[in-house]
């Protein structure tokens, strides 16, 4: 448990004007600032916080609900941070533990790393799978997968959407509908006129970060990757559920190399919802 002093502190909604106040606390425990995705999480999503009396922030945490508005379908929770002066005190437990309450019977899934995983096992998470962190420049190779891509347009967002929610398994609206401020490239697969993938990539500090991807199968995943690599100076990165087994030998033959692993952790359901088969890759692991 947290020491009296420590557990009394209030915890808070955030705002997107505590953006700078989020990327400080990155930097402090040795992450990149990542002010372009915080942004978009505390816009989209909901963050929690626990001001420190001497400035910044002790801890923070983002909730992203998808579905409809008064009674979520699914919430993700990401970007769990405390401040070093503070680890280890059980702050973490105490805002988890916070959050899940809050969230009610809302189900709840998380990517959680090797140092985190404990923390939500003790509150009640459950791993049901993993996702691999691949980072690198894709090399160009012939011939590449025979899967048409084209960028997105404003007429295809509905179709998008409509793909998009089959595939995840609950309606994230108010997140794709961001995609084409967020990321620096939106691209479709196409096939006989039908749009049957989807993915973008955003500039995440050094790189390029692939996500969504969404594909009928892994052929369509890998043009669309292909098409996102060759428009890039920037390496590619991107975190592919393990089950994708030929889409991770695939990328690793073209030049990505493995980073780390995430366990996928649901809390108040046994499974997420919507077809794996298609799902190869998350927006961005803080928001499922």
């Amino acid at each position: 448990m947290p020491t009296p002093s420590l557990a009394a502190l209030p915890m808070r909604r955030l705002t997107p004007r505590d953006l700078s106040a989020c990327a400080d606390l990155s930097e402090n425990r040795g992450w990149p600032r990542e002010e372009h995705k915080w942004g978009l999480l505390l816009t989209a999503g909901t963050g929690y916080g626990i001001d420190d009396p001497g400035g910044g922030l002790v801890a923070a945490c983002v909730v992203t609900a998808y579905g409809p508005r008064e009674q979520p379908d699914l919430a993700a929770i990401g970007m769990v941070l405390v401040a070093e002066r503070y680890a280890r005190q059980g702050i973490g437990r105490h805002l988890m533990r916070h959050v899940v309450a809050d969230l009610g019977t809302i189900p709840v899934t998380l990517h959680a790393t090797p140092y985190g995983r404990p923390l939500y096992e003790e509150l009640g998470f459950k791993t049901i799978g993993r996702a691999e962190m691949v980072r690198g420049r894709l090399s160009p190779r012939s011939p590449e997968p025979e899967v048409a891509t084209r960028a997105a347009t404003a007429e295809d967002l509905v179709t998008i959407l409509r793909l998009d929610e089959k595939v995840f398994g609950a309606d994230r609206t108010h997140m794709i509908t961001r995609l084409p401020a967020f990321s620096d490239q939106l691209r479709v697969a196409e096939e006989d006129g039908r749009i049957i993938g989807y993915a973008a990539a955003w500039p995440n500090m050094d790189t390029q970060v692939v996500g969504p991807l969404i594909a009928r199968n892994t052929e369509t995943a890998k043009a669309l990757i292909a098409s996102l690599a060759s428009r890039t100076d920037l390496p590619l990165r991107t975190d592919i559920d393990v089950r994708h087994e030929e889409l991770l030998a695939w990328v690793k033959e073209r030049g990505l190399a493995s980073v780390s692993f995430n366990a996928v952790m649901t809390y108040g359901i046994g499974e997420l919802p919507g077809d794996w088969t298609r799902r190869f890759a998350p927006l961005t692991v803080a928001a499922g």
